[in-house]
């Protein structure tokens, strides 16, 4: 095993130096090094404690900013402790630590680290999973260690207090946010809360238009383009919408434009939390199945797969509540009841007739369309926001978190997303709303199935009856999409939660 020349240690160190000075000073201060860290997605990156006593231990001159000849004398005395540690641990002089070596060397310091504790600090310093720990990789994880009293009960002591290790064996990073969960879930809740109140007369245009099912009007749209007679078709088609608006302010006002919205904010939070949760649990599962150490780097089909699974997990717990709001919606009537009383008489008659399965009819065509929607809209939205990040941090040259995309683009990128998810799985939404409002005084058709609902409503009002309603719900939809995910990138950020 050579040991590196000069020449090529100087350049090391040069370039590591060049990395992370991200904000290009000639020092580095503590949110220097902790931006410079992320940036070369060291394991000590979020490791807050442990910064304070690299930067003490590294400025010799003790003037709080890490000169570079500071930090070249640093590293090029840890390389010579570590190198000399390794060469202790090579048994076999190869150039490599496997697991047996590690364990040897640990039991000769006296410590005992057996089964999967050993098996984590082991692969910790494997980075690339080969089963053998080079001296570079080694190097790489142990070269900003404070401790100017190198041994192995010493790395060992560094690699606890960088991680901390449950009764059950599982490794976190020491200052990894225990209550991230709660953090997303707040940040979803917050997001959806927001962006639904905004919205939330279109969603009662959309819910009204795709509850009609009379077609006269659409016959007369279709006569007319046939003609090409555009702006007669344009009229004829806007009618129903103005006509919808009219209807629904007579019903009560401003406030029946909000109808349902209660339910929306009662039921907004849980769903929010578990879509954005589960949506962020998978792309770390999906991290760890590709074997990438940063989520940012997984596949795009890994992103799509995380946020068809938050989709399906949300929507699946939140049925029976979007089930009796549409219903509700339908209900309403001039004269009739409203707020709690409308809802309280929605749900008992739902009860009488078919219990709680009423409450679920229509679920699994919309586990079916939330799947591909959810996808589509939270991996596209991912997708193009890292292809912004990582094109804005070449062209600044810096770390992509220090590259972050701004509100108009995360307003852009949402309303994109959203609105090509809404479209394509549009058709399954508008037969599932029909299970669930039908039997309604807006909606008094009943079906026996899926099936049969696709045939009533193709045989009724053609191809075009399937996307009936899709306008106002892209005009909810963009709006929608963009403030939520304006108000979740915002809440992250505010929070410190990764992404």
């Amino acid at each position: 095993m050579d040991r590196e020349s000069q020449l090529a240690r100087n350049t090391r160190v040069q370039l590591l130096w060049e990395k992370l000075d991200t904000r290009k000073e000639g020092h580095l201060d503590l949110e220097g090094l902790r931006q410079g860290l992320k940036r070369i997605e060291h394991p000590l990156k979020d490791a807050e404690h442990v910064l304070q006593d690299i930067l003490h231990a590294i400025d010799t001159s003790k003037d709080g900013l890490i000169q570079f000849e500071e930090f070249k004398a640093f590293i090029e005395g840890a390389d010579r402790e570590l190198w000399n540690i390794f060469h202790s641990v090579d048994l076999d002089s190869n150039g490599k630590i496997d697991q047996t070596e590690l364990q040897e060397a640990l039991e000769r310091a006296g410590i005992t680290a057996n089964g999967e504790r050993l098996q984590q600090f082991f692969e910790f310093m494997d980075r690339n999973r080969d089963g053998v720990i080079s001296f570079e990789e080694w190097r790489d994880f142990l070269m900003f260690m404070p401790n100017p009293e190198t041994s192995i009960r010493t790395i060992y002591s560094y690699y606890l207090s960088t991680v901390n290790v449950n009764p059950e064996g599982d490794a976190l990073l020491s200052d990894e946010i225990n209550l991230q969960g709660l953090g997303y879930f707040l940040a979803g809740g917050l997001a959806g809360t927001v962006s639904r109140t905004v919205t939330a007369p279109f969603d009662r245009i959309k819910v009204y238009l795709i509850a009609q099912t009379n077609v006269p009007k659409a016959a007369k749209a279709i006569s007319a383009a046939a003609k090409a007679d555009a702006v007669a078709a344009t009229k004829i088609l806007v009618g129903p919408i103005k006509e919808c608006i009219q209807t629904i302010w007579r019903t009560g006002g401003l406030r029946s434009f909000f109808a349902g919205n209660g339910l929306n904010v009662l039921k907004v939070l849980p769903e929010s939390a578990i879509k954005f949760g589960s949506f962020e649990a998978t792309k770390r599962m999906m991290a760890r199945l590709e074997g990438v150490d940063n989520i940012r780097d997984i596949s795009p089909m890994a992103r799509f797969f995380a946020g068809g699974v938050g989709g399906v997990v949300s929507q699946f717990s939140i049925y029976p509540i979007d089930t009796l709001k549409f219903r509700m919606q339908c209900e309403m009537v001039e004269g009739g009841s409203r707020g709690n009383k409308l809802i309280n008489e929605t749900f008992r008659k739902m009860w009488r007739n078919g219990g709680i399965s009423i409450f679920y009819r229509g679920l699994p065509l919309g586990l079916i369309g939330v799947f591909p929607y959810s996808a589509i809209d939270l991996g596209t939205f991912e997708w193009l926001k890292r292809a912004y990040t990582k094109r804005k941090a070449n062209k600044l040259d810096c770390d992509e978190s220090d590259a972050q995309a701004g509100p108009l683009v995360v307003l852009g990128i949402g309303a994109t997303s959203g609105s090509v998810g809404a479209t394509v799985v549009y058709p399954l939404n508008l037969l599932r709303t029909r299970l669930q409002a039908q039997g309604t005084a807006a909606h008094p058709q009943s079906y026996t199935d899926l099936g049969d609902c696709f045939r009533k409503t193709y045989k009724r009002e053609g191809v075009r009856g399937l996307f009936k309603g899709l306008t106002p719900n892209l005009i909810k939809v963009i709006p929608a999409v963009s403030i939520s995910y304006l108000v979740y990138e915002q809440s992250k950020n505010f929070m410190g939660l990764r992404a």
